[in-house]
Order: structure tokens, then sequence, then C-alpha cells
């Protein structure tokens, strides 16, 4: 898939350069620590201030793509050999966070805040200064200024002004983070705050800079297929859209790439649908007032840590990850399994499940593809078999949980859904007053990234265009009967 900005094309340079280290050469330690000067040599032209600060900056990337959360890194002075052999010989990939923040990369963006621009004109009216309720608006020299000490950021300034002079200068990470888990070090550079972070990798699909890293588990599949392991592919819903393929293609270039198995998760969702139909309707007979989704990791992590009091509310069905890797091992006992998806949290319900041995998102598997010379036009398709129901396939999009649930349900009970599409501090606060106060409805379908799954901060494509691959791919199934 081609990169929609510089950014994106380094990052998924770096991946494939560290696959296909690690796929193809004898000595892959050696070859990742040629990459920062492959990428960046002598008098090529920088990214940053100079050549050097490059290579530093794409040292790290090399240490994410290796799978290091680069807070532990006690200095830059390890080579990048001594963690290949790390990565290769670990036995465990990941124990605690997922997404890692680069210093050095970061820009030091000043602090979220109003301004006042050069097109104020001084205007007699001054309305800027009565609708400030904090006296943070002085007039000085015939224009309004904002004392950044007592400013609240309201926002009230920016809609008197009759010229439009106020702006808003945001942080992208900041801004794109839900819960606040991005702060400033002393030296004015990102840190996450990892009590508040919830994994959903927002700050590190919005920062220009690409300071915010994901800690990948590249190196360890590989090594599970050098090993001779059977590895099963447990594929999620969204897949339709990001590469130009079909899907009966794709399942064939991950066979072609090493996997033993692939196995839609759609049908693990078969198995979510069932049993959070259930449970609804066993919730709603006993007289709860409402109950959530379950199947969304970014949300499950903001429920602990931000919003505890919705717990009682949430479903306890297993998601469909769970349930497909369950699956997994009963047709195949002892097979590895392996979620591919569009979800950065994910991989932190996969350090809680042990029936999940690694998490891969679809940019990561678009540079497996790559760095082992698959070309997914030429591969013969592989069939799907039996597959997943219509309503499991729209898993996807947001909404589609809800209606899987409905079809489930079957009307024994009444159901009434509300979608949250997207975790926002207004929808944390919304969720917090249903658990309560009162919900408008009697089924919550949760999602942290908008539009559900499909805007993942894992994906290839673009949202809109996944949205219609997966309804169009979903369409094509006959829905299955309800049990």
């Amino acid at each position: 898939m081609v990169a929609s900005n510089h950014l994106e094309e380094l990052r998924r340079d770096v991946l494939r350069r560290v696959a296909r280290a690690f796929l193809l050469d004898e000595n892959p330690g050696e070859t990742v620590s040629k990459i920062p000067f492959i990428l960046r040599p002598k008098n090529a032209e920088s990214d940053r201030c100079c050549t050097y600060k490059d290579r530093a900056i794409l040292r790290y990337r090399c240490m994410a793509a290796m799978g290091f959360l680069l807070e532990d890194d006690p200095d830059d002075s390890a080579p990048l050999t001594d963690y290949a052999a790390l990565a290769w010989q670990r036995k465990n990939s990941l124990a605690s966070f997922v997404i890692s923040a680069c210093d050095v990369a970061c820009h030091g963006c000043v602090k979220a805040r109003y301004f006042v621009t050069n097109i104020c004109q001084g205007c007699v009216a001054h309305p800027c200064l009565g609708a400030c309720r904090f006296g943070a608006i002085d007039l000085i020299n015939g224009r309004s200024e904002i004392d950044v000490a007592k400013c609240r950021n309201c926002g009230k300034c920016l809609e008197c002004c009759p010229y439009q002079a106020i702006v808003k200068l945001t942080v992208p990470c900041e801004k794109s983070c839900p819960v606040g888990a991005i702060i400033k070090s002393a030296q004015g550079r990102a840190e996450i705050d990892f009590d508040k972070c919830i994994s959903c990798g927002r700050c590190m699909r919005s920062c220009p800079f690409g300071a915010v890293l994901e800690r990948s588990q590249l190196v360890d599949l590989i090594r599970l297929f050098k090993d001779g392991q059977n590895v099963t592919a447990m594929v999620a819903p969204a897949i339709a859209g990001q590469f130009p393929v079909s899907l009966e293609k794709i399942f064939g270039g991950l066979k072609k790439l090493g996997f033993a198995q692939v196995m839609e998760v759609a049908t693990g969702a078969d198995v979510t649908s069932q049993h959070e139909s259930e449970e609804f309707i066993e919730r709603m007979e006993r007289s709860d007032r409402f109950m959530t989704t379950s199947c969304c990791p970014g949300y499950i992590q903001a429920s602990k840590k931000h919003i505890p009091e919705i717990k009682p509310f949430i479903s306890e069905t297993r998601t469909p990850m769970h349930y497909t890797a369950v699956l997994a091992d009963q047709e195949n006992p002892g097979t590895k399994t392996v979620f591919i998806g569009p979800c950065v949290a994910k991989r932190i319900e996969g350090m809680e499940d042990s029936a999940v041995d690694l998490v891969l998102t679809f940019e990561e598997l678009g540079a497996l593809f790559e760095a082992a010379g698959i070309n997914l036009a030429e591969v013969p398709p592989t069939d799907l078999g039996a597959g997943a129901s219509k309503e499991a396939r729209r898993y996807a999009v947001s909404g589609g949980v809800a209606a899987a649930v409905l079809a489930g349900v079957n009307g024994r009970v009444s159901l009434n859904p509300i979608p949250i599409s997207g975790l926002s501090l207004k929808n944390l606060r919304q969720l917090s007053s249903f658990a309560k106060q009162t919900c408008p409805g009697n089924l919550v379908e949760v999602m942290a990234c908008e539009g559900g799954c499909a805007g993942g901060s894992g994906v290839l494509g673009e949202r809109s265009k996944v949205t219609k691959a997966v309804e169009a791919f979903s369409d094509q199934t006959a829905p299955k009967p309800v049990p």
C-alpha cells in the first residue's frame, strides 16, 4: 500500500528492513545496525537539524520495531546488534506497555493554548475582554494579549472575536489522546503517563514528528517460523480494504509467509455474538439498566483507569480474538496463535490472554509481505471455507457489534442500542453519567476508534474505504440462522 506521507513511508520502511534482516540474513544484528546509516548516509538531506540526529532517531525506530520500550533504554551507547540478540533470545516479547515515546524525536511543541494573532484590530468593543471570566486578556499597545498563566482554555475569546483574530494552538499528540496521557517532561518533551494510557495508538498516528513509536512483535513471529512452530493467523474483519486484492489471496499470502492455518476472527465473533446476546437477555430479565459491549480493548483499558463506575455494566463475554484462539487450539492443539488486526491496544489484551501468543497490525503484516518478497497479486487464492456470518464480519464498523447482538436476541427482549463511536473526554463523561444516572438505551456499543476498528491505529487503508470494503464483503455472506 502507498504511504500517505513521508513519516508513514519512513515508519514502514524501517519495519520492512528489520523484518527482512531477521527473515533472510544470517546475521540480522549486523544488518539492523546499518539501517540508520543506510537511510541517512553521509551528506544526505536530513529531516532534522543534522544527519546525526536523524540516525539517532532511526536507531530508536529500529529498537521499537524489535519490540523494545524506549523508556527502558539506559543510554544510547548500546549497539543495535545487542538489542537484536536480545530480541531473538527473549521468551516474552511484551510484559508491559505497547507504545513508547522517543524524546529525541519530539519537537517540544508549545503547550496547547489560545493565541492572539496580528489580525487583532484593537477594536473599541473589546468583546474578548468581556468574554473572559478569568481576567486573562489585557490590552497592550492597543491590541489584546492573553496571559497564559491565567488562561483556562475555555475558548470564549475565540468565539466572540469579530475578526477571528484569536486561534487555538494545538499539540497533535495531546489533542488526539482521549484520556490526557501525554504529558511534558521538564525539558518540554512528550512523555506517556502509563497510569492513564489506554494504548489506543492515536498519539502514534497523530504526531507529525513520529515521536511515539509502537513496540512490534515482528521478530517474535519470525522466530516462531524459523523454529518450525505450527502458527495460526487469526485475521480480523477489518482486513477487507487493507490490500488491493481479495481476501482469498491475502489468506494465500499468509500461508506462503509461513502460517500453517489462517482463520477469520469473525468466526470467533459469531461465538461472542451468541454469548453476548444470551448475557444481554439475562441482564434485562433481572432488570439491569443497560449493558455495554466488551470487544474493544481500548475501551476496557479506559474503563479500568478512568471510569471504573462503568465496570458492572460491561459484558462479561470474551472477545472474538479470544474465542478464535480457543477454536484454533481445539483444531490444532499446541498451535501458536497470532492475531492480525488494526488495533495497537489488542497487544494489551493479548498480554492478558493466555490463549493468544502474538499480536500484529495490518501495517506490520504489509511490511512482512514486502520483506518476504510476496506479491499478493500473484499468490494463488486460498479457500475461506465455511467462513463466518454477515453480522460477525461487520464487527469492524461502528454499529456492527450491536447489530449482531440484536440479531441474536431476535426479539426475545427489547433492545435499544446506543453507539459510542470513538472515545473522547466528552464520551467518557457520557459513559460515566450512564453508570451514575440514566442511560437512554439498554445496549451501549463502545468503540475507542472513530468509525470502529476500520479506523484503528494499525491500518493500511483509509477508514472510509475500509468501511465500504468491510460492508461489501459482509454483504456477500448469507446470514446464519439465529440459534
